[in-house]
């Protein structure tokens, strides 16, 4: 089976501030990365605390995401010490924020 072709990095990016936009959950681009093939991490901004979803390919080859800081929201500080980790490992990462009271993605999201 053929994997679907991959969407440039910057187009997901403005498809995902669109959708948020039009979906009342305002995002903005708090790191830019590779226009091409940057890996993607998405800020959740809620009322109880924040939490950071990162792109990833599941085993059909299509989009998921992960919830990588855990299950359930943490403070600040800790979203920003996992970003900060991966930007070390991965120059070329996006770094997306998106007010969502209700910690739900303003783009639709399989989360694994």
């Amino acid at each position: 089976m053929t994997p679907p072709p991959r969407v440039k990095a910057s187009l997901s990016v403005g498809i995902a501030l669109r959708l948020g936009d039009a979906n009342g959950k305002p995002g903005m681009v708090l790191r830019k990365g590779d226009p091409d093939a940057g890996g993607i991490l998405v800020v959740l901004r809620g009322r109880a605390g924040m939490t950071v979803l990162s792109r990833m390919t599941d085993p059909d080859g299509g989009i998921a995401w992960i919830r990588a800081t855990g299950a359930t929201p943490v403070e600040a500080d800790t979203a920003d010490a996992y970003i900060a980790r991966q930007v070390k490992f991965d120059p070329d990462l996006w770094v997306l924020e998106f007010e969502t009271p209700d910690m739900v993605p303003p783009f639709e999201a399989k989360i694994v």
